[in-house]
């Protein structure tokens, strides 16, 4: 069993770890991949999820905003230098 011991560290608002080459590797990881992150008897546990990536029709249609926060950038008017 590949282990070893990470610091988490602030990533903007959240926190996270750095996978070593040696981990990725052995998990079978890879850049861009989607995971399925659960908290199990008090363990962070980290699963590879396999298929086909998301269009971004798929992803729209997921989108929740009351899950997510609401919408992605206020669009009721001139945020920076636009010109209409």
């Amino acid at each position: 069993m590949t282990s070893v011991e990470l610091d988490i560290k602030h990533w903007g608002n959240n926190l996270g770890v750095r996978l070593p080459a040696a981990i990725v590797r052995a998990a079978r990881l890879r850049a861009d991949q989607r995971v399925s992150v659960a908290v199990e008897d008090g363990r962070v546990v980290v699963t590879p999820m396999e298929g086909v990536p998301l269009t971004l029709e798929q992803r729209l249609a997921r989108f929740d905003p009351r899950k997510h926060g609401g919408e992605a950038m206020v669009a009721d008017g001139r945020i920076g230098a636009e010109r209409w």
